[in-house]
């Protein structure tokens, strides 16, 4: 029986790959939300000398947490490649554990500084 091809096994370790992120996007995306409305909550009422830049800055940062959240593709299609599947299973809900504990902390001291708090 022949192999696949290299193209053939990336196209279905990519699509195994964004089955399982995509959905957890949301949970990603939740806590960063939760945090900066924790702030935004614990600073009210916030004096901003422009509010439309914060809005913007905070739009800004949305976006590049959500490019940094696609970093994860890397190592996962890489383990992929390596034929550890199974162990993997268990890799990826404490990579996710562990990088949107990351990307909070990093959310954390930004609207921190964004908000003067």
């Amino acid at each position: 029986m022949e192999q696949p091809g290299f193209f053939s096994r990336l196209s279905g370790f990519a699509a195994n790959a964004l089955r399982y992120w995509e959905l957890r996007r949301l949970i990603y995306n939740a806590a960063l939300a939760t945090v900066v409305v924790a702030h935004v909550a614990l600073a009210w009422p916030v004096r901003m000398a422009a509010p439309v830049d914060v809005v913007l800055g905070l739009f800004f940062l949305a976006v590049l947490a959500n490019v940094a959240y696609c970093a994860v593709y890397i190592p996962d299609i890489f383990v992929q490649f390596a034929g550890l599947d199974a162990a993997w299973r268990k890799g990826r809900a404490a990579l996710l554990v562990v990088g949107t504990a990351f990307a909070a902390t990093i959310v954390h001291f930004i609207v921190k500084g964004f908000l003067g708090s």
